[in-house]
């Protein structure tokens, strides 16, 4: 283990945090959860099941909210681990140093405050939690209440990178309450969906209305420069946040309503002057810097490239999921091997292309970019949009 050190998304990569999904056995249904996967489950999944995906009745009213928790197979599980080794396999055999974090212990089965409880996740999309800004580990406050401790899972990581001179830095951890919650874009995005049943918090006695909670997925680094997705006023907060903290040492550009939450499922850095997007749409929606870099748009995928499930299992993530990819160098990318179309694009804008298995990435919310954390890449602090 050595300095951290990253400050893009591209540079030759060195070390990288690869999530575990040990002990991964249900989803939660709750107002946070249905909140933060609001436009995958209202709008990937219009012919699934209405138990899980509720709609407006005819009459207006909404139908009886989901609540509760919904197992996930152990088979599906099994075989995410199975893929998680495959990508360290992978990583290691381009010559990066491969960390993981702590298990979840099986006995561990809920997480508490003073203001709810919520059954306990394991450190699997370990990007969301945790911006790494240089030389710095910055823990974002979380938009999941099952994920409220998820970085505790990578605390022996971090204390390691903080003995070897990182800054280490903890954003407001909010009360999480239902009045926490900035409920504005799930009620105008789409028609139906959760947000129905969610529309009218409830009380508590811990309420201080509306908090900062903001994910570091939610964040592209560029050098010196991050460009931030903007949906609610509580990543507005924390994008406040980041814009005083890091003021100084990094360039903050607000991107707003790009989509309900992380930028990696729009947009990713491939490489200098090189965007990897899901619709040439994302153009308009940059920073006026970024408008002139090259846009890459894979074609729509040939065939279904996904597993079939049960209506009783919960989908997560979009079809779009594959867009997120890892640059192991400006050159050198990490992709799904059940997207050829993908594959054949980068490779016909000169990327080596190494392809990974990774089957259930719709099941658990995340691609190769949310699996992982690169915490030391060569590059630095540069200027790429001026």
């Amino acid at each position: 283990m050595t300095t951290l050190n990253s400050f893009d998304e591209w540079s030759p990569l060195r070390e990288v945090v690869v999530g575990s999904a040990t002990n991964y056995t249900s989803h939660q249904r709750e107002l946070s959860f249905d909140l933060f996967f609001h436009d995958n489950i209202a709008g990937d999944n219009s012919t699934r099941s209405e138990w899980y995906y509720p709609r407006l009745t005819a009459r207006g009213r909404s139908a009886s909210p989901p609540t509760g928790t919904v197992a996930i197979k152990q088979r599906y599980v099994e075989e995410l681990a199975e893929d998680l080794n495959g990508i360290e396999e992978a990583l290691t055999a381009l010559g990066v140093t491969v960390l993981r974090p702590m298990d979840v212990d099986a006995s561990t089965a809920e997480v508490r405050t003073p203001a709810w409880s919520a059954s306990v996740v394991p450190p699997l999309n370990v990007r969301d939690n945790t911006l790494i800004a240089g030389d710095e580990i910055i823990e974002t406050p979380p938009m999941i209440r099952s994920r409220y401790f998820e970085t505790q899972f990578l605390k022996p990581v971090f204390q390691r990178y903080f003995e070897r001179g990182a800054r280490w830095t903890v954003m407001p951890r909010p009360l999480m309450t239902d009045s926490s919650f900035d409920l504005s874009y799930a009620r105008v995005s789409t028609v139906g969906g959760p947000t129905e049943p969610i529309a009218d918090p409830q009380p508590s006695c811990y309420d201080v209305g509306t908090e900062m909670m903001i994910d570091a997925a939610q964040i592209l680094r560029l050098g010196r420069d991050m460009v931030v997705n903007v949906s609610t006023a509580h990543h507005s907060l924390g994008c406040d946040w980041l814009e005083r903290h890091l003021a100084g040492r990094f360039r903050i550009h607000r991107v707003h309503r790009l989509s309900d939450s992380h930028i990696d499922s729009m947009v990713l850095a491939l490489r200098p002057g090189t965007l990897l997007v899901r619709s040439p749409a994302v153009r308009d929606k940059l920073p006026e810097a970024l408008r002139s870099w090259d846009l890459i748009t894979p074609p729509a995928p040939e065939g279904d490239h996904f597993p079939s499930y049960d209506d009783s299992d919960l989908v997560l993530a979009s079809p779009f999921i594959d867009l997120n990819v890892l640059s192991v160098t400006p050159d050198t990318v990490l992709v799904n091997d059940a997207c050829p179309e993908l594959m054949r694009t980068l490779e016909k804008r000169a990327f080596t292309v190494v392809p990974v298995r990774h089957r259930h990435r719709r099941l658990f919310g995340g691609g190769f970019h949310c699996f992982t954390l690169d915490t030391v890449r060569e590059g630095g602090a540069e200027d790429y949009l001026s």
